[in-house]
This record gives structure tokens, sequence and C-alpha cells, in this order.
């Protein structure tokens, strides 16, 4: 009897022990498996600001799976170092080869202009900078008061928009958002991202009117095309338009306005003409016999 509690308890402990070999064997070969899916990828150990230059310590090497890697990301912190960062690198975040200037590039604003642009700075003030809201980043376009004729006499100036579109590259000397609005809001020139037949047009301007620079939304980057405005056309007035909701589509806002009717210069027009019904006539009704009929009463 002991001998055979003996054997079913060491068979018990046989089945037990293979299917516990059997799934750690089973849990090995699958962290195997996920480990050879892993990449070894760069990303930022610190915050990278844009217009730096790489070194080590900002830079750690993680494990990321495969399917999840991006597209041209490294390998090495040693491809990394002395690169150039075009965006702010938050991080956790991968260094991928989008993310950085060509290699060679020197740090700074040099760094951020594309190819076939320049930078050019233009002075302002708490009223031409609209109050330091002007921030590396946004899109304006630029305004110039100027006197198309001066030797005239006339002395007539015109303001016109003669740029569009264009993105500020850095407030002052920050080519990345201030930290305070104290620092943004004493800034005294920006600097703009031109092409250089943009940049001819921009010196001229500063050099011959009065610049002003009109903040746009970031997300239209339509054309539009003005003729300019005089004082006698100025002092013409305009009619009132009504508000847009905040990020309202342009679509939404082009709602036709009926122009009012100048009855002064509109002759009245005549009324029309009522017709003229004749009343009805007096009818007898007339019995003969078994016929009946109707006999109008002259």
């Amino acid at each position: 009897m002991r001998n055979k509690r003996f054997f079913i308890v060491l068979a018990g402990a046989l089945v037990f022990g293979l299917l516990a070999a059997i799934s750690v064997t089973r849990y090995l070969s699958s962290a195997q498996a996920y480990t050879k899916s892993l990449n070894r990828i760069a990303v930022a150990k610190v915050p990278i600001p844009l217009g730096t230059k790489i070194i080590a310590e900002q830079v750690m090497v993680v494990q990321f799976p495969q399917e999840s890697t991006p597209d041209g990301a490294f390998s090495s912190i040693e491809k990394l170092v002395g690169r150039v960062a075009v965006v702010n690198i938050a991080p956790r975040e991968p260094i991928t080869e989008v993310r950085l200037a060509p290699e060679g590039t020197a740090g700074g604003l040099s760094a951020v202009i594309p190819e076939g642009y320049r930078a050019m700075t233009v002075k302002v003030d708490d009223v031409v900078g609209i109050s330091g809201f002007i921030m590396p980043g946004t899109l304006v376009d630029i305004v110039v008061v100027i006197d198309p004729d001066e030797k005239s006499g006339m002395q007539d100036p015109i303001s016109k928009i003669v740029l569009q579109n264009i993105k500020v590259l850095a407030n002052g000397q920050n080519i990345d958002k201030p930290e305070s609005e104290r620092q943004a809001n004493s800034v005294k020139a920006v600097t703009l991202l031109v092409t250089p037949e943009q940049a001819e047009k921009l010196a001229l301007s500063a050099s011959e009117g009065k610049l002003q620079l009109v903040m746009r939304n970031s997300i239209d980057q339509g054309d539009e095309q003005t003729q300019g405005i005089n004082k006698r056309e100025l002092l013409g007035g305009e009619r009132a338009k009504p508000v847009p909701d905040p990020g309202s589509l342009k679509s939404e806002q082009d709602k036709p306005v009926q122009k009012p009717v100048n009855r002064q210069h509109r002759a009245d027009p005549k009324p029309a003409a009522v017709p003229v019904v004749a009343p009805p006539r007096a009818q007898v009704e007339m019995i003969e016999g078994a016929k009946k009929r109707n006999v109008d009463f002259p």
C-alpha cells in the first residue's frame, strides 16, 4: 500500500516537472524571439533645442520594436555627435535624419535655413511686432506704407501688402520661443525667412517706407492679391462685416451681403393695375310646369 502511494506521488511529481520544463522552454524561446525582433536606436536623453549641436551626453540607446522603428533612426551615439537639430527634440524621442541638418552644418540660426532661402532681420517695436506675439515659427504678411512718387510733391502715400506668408525664424536672438513674456515683449528685431527676391523687396520697403507685420493663422497659407489703398480710398469707409468664429474656414466666412437699395435715385415703380370685376347680376328662378330655369334680372 505504501509503495503504491509512493509511485503515485512520484508520477505526479514527474508530470508537474515535465509541464514546468515545457513552460520554461516555451517562455525562453518566446523571449529570445522577442529579443531578436528589437532594434537598438538612439533617443534623446534630455531636451535638445533646435539649432544646437548634439553631444554624447544628450543621447542614449534603447531597445525598440522592429516593426515600430521610425525611418532614418540611428543605432549608435557616435553617428549623432556633432549633428545639428533643426527641430526641438523631446526626451525619449527617437532622433531621425529628418530632424537633423546635413552633415557639416554649423550650429545656430544657419542650421534652420533651407537651401535657396535667406535670413533677414528687420526692426520692430511694440506695434510693428504685434506686442510681442511674433514668435519663431509664426507666419506673417508684410505691409509697407510708402509714397510712390515723392518728387511730384503730391504726398499721397499708399499702403500695400508686399510680401505674404513669411516665416519668422528668430525673435531677437531667440530661435525658439522665449521662456518669459517679458523677454518676448522686449524684442526690437525679428529675423524672417525669405528668398533672394523677397529680400530685395524687403530691403527697399524698409528703406523707403514704414513696415508693419500682420500675423496670419499657421494653417492659412493662401495667396491674397490686393490693390493697395491711398488716402482718398481710405476715407471712403467700409461696411461692417460679421466677426468669424475662431478657427472657422474661409468658406464659412464668405457670406453674400445684400446691398441696400438707394431709393433716392430710382423711380418709384408704378402700382400694379387692379382688374375691375363687374358685380354679379340678380337672377330670378322660374318654374314652367316640370322645367326650372334661372333668368337674369335686367
